[in-house]
């Protein structure tokens, strides 16, 4: 079996949409994948076209994806209208063009990814591949340079390494055989030293103080932790100290909360054994603003006007302690099937003297037990029996079952020893 699998005509197909008087455009939504995805496509086509540019849609702010721009020397510039039209061909990696807003103005030529396909959004393109069971893009380009007989420099193969190893989580979440051959082909190449580098640039030295916040605030929730940090100059902040509370072996989830601009943002973090944390979100907050996510990791992002003024660190620890069960669905009788008569009561109305209040048969009649007096009982007739305590009457024989089955709370109580003919049975509107 093949390393790899052969590409020969697809990379014909690539090749031959290159031309040595045009100028390429690689538009990225700037993370690791993405970043080393768009080096190598560069290394690819560097020979084959006039001039080849990396432009970036967002911000870079996570230290380790700022020490991979700079300690591997990816090139990267701010997409701008004006930088667009100096292009004649435009290239996409690691995303699809209805990702991102920026690139709804781009007609793209080439489109390399590994998320799902939408049907919704069907990609087109002269060249594209999509193959949403590969862990990483950096997969697909090492794949194309091997087909290729492109030889990966230190940079390149470090940051296709470190591109598969952020996308896989370290091969912890759900990846391809080929991904872990990928990985295992480019350590020939890579720079270990500068791989552990990068890794290890996880925070910032002013960001110490954000920890120092959540450690002071910590309040406990079952097998998980709450801490609230206040505001922060970048929701990443929350990313990383949630992500740091899930090494602590007895903390089963984390939920970290902060406030940016005016925006409450809120991280969820699991270990994906307890309860599902994308559901939790959505349950808890997904009334007040947008929240969701995966089992194990989730966010929420709430206007700051939703708290209307309240504490905001409390605000959420109440959503995240109080249960909130989605409304259920009211059910509509059937249409061949008759509601059920209502029995209608007047609270204002008296039973007339000697009689106990009348009680609804099946057929909707009321079938009263009149109380005879002693003067007037024929021979052998017995006294009626006094009415235990709480009860709302005696049911005469041939009462519907519904009836006797009826629960205790919708009845109204009497004293102890009070005569039957005062003790009326209370049956709320509506039957309820």
């Amino acid at each position: 079996m093949s390393y790899f699998r052969k590409l020969e005509t697809k990379l014909t197909h690539l090749q031959e949409l290159f031309d040595r008087a045009e100028r390429w455009l690689i538009v990225i939504n700037a993370d690791p994948d993405a970043m080393a995805s768009a080096l190598a496509l560069k290394r690819i086509m560097i020979h084959r076209v006039d001039d080849v540019v990396i432009a970036r849609v967002n911000e870079i702010t996570r230290p380790d994806n700022l020490a991979m721009a700079r300690y591997l020397r990816i090139p990267m510039v701010k997409l701008t209208p004006t930088l667009a039209a100096q292009f004649d061909r435009f290239a996409v990696v690691d995303s699809q063009p209805h990702h991102h807003p920026s690139f709804k103005d781009l007609s793209f030529s080439l489109v390399i990814d590994h998320h799902p396909l939408v049907e919704e959004h069907p990609v087109v393109a002269d060249y594209k591949e999509i193959r949403n069971e590969y862990g990483a893009t950096s997969t697909i380009m090492t794949e194309y340079l091997y087909n290729l007989g492109i030889r990966p420099g230190k940079l390149l193969a470090t940051a296709l390494q470190f591109g598969i190893k952020t996308d896989t989580a370290s091969f912890e979440r759900a990846f391809h055989d080929v991904d872990m051959r990928a990985y295992r082909y480019l350590t020939k190449f890579a720079d270990h030293t500068l791989l552990s580098r990068i890794v290890r640039s996880e925070f910032r030295l002013h960001w110490l103080d954000y920890f120092s916040r959540a450690f002071i605030s910590m309040h406990k929730l079952g097998t998980g932790q709450y801490v609230y940090v206040g505001e922060v100059e970048n929701p990443d902040i929350l990313v990383v100290i949630a992500d740091f509370f899930m090494r602590v072996h007895e903390i089963r989830w984390a939920a970290v909360c902060g406030v940016y601009h005016d925006t409450i943002v809120v991280i969820l973090r699991g270990d994906g054994m307890g309860r599902d944390l994308g559901r939790h979100a959505s349950l808890q907050f997904g009334d007040v603003g947008s929240a969701g996510g995966h089992r194990a990791m989730a966010r929420a992002e709430i206007p700051l006007a939703a708290a209307e003024g309240r504490n905001v660190e409390f605000f959420i620890y109440k959503r995240l302690l109080a249960p909130r069960k989605k409304m259920r669905a009211k059910v509509e009788p059937k249409p061949d099937q008759k509601p059920e008569p209502k029995t209608e009561h007047k609270p204002d109305a008296k039973s007339p003297a000697g009689s106990v209040a009348g009680v609804e048969s099946t057929a909707g009649q009321k079938t009263v037990q009149k109380a005879v007096p002693p003067g007037e009982r024929k021979p052998g007739q017995k006294a009626p029996a006094a009415l235990p305590a709480g009860t709302s009457g005696v049911l005469p024989a041939g009462t519907s079952d519904a009836m006797s089955a009826a629960p205790t709370g919708g009845t109204s109580s009497a004293p102890t020893g009070a005569p039957a003919a005062a003790v009326s049975s209370s049956v709320p509107p509506d039957g309820k």
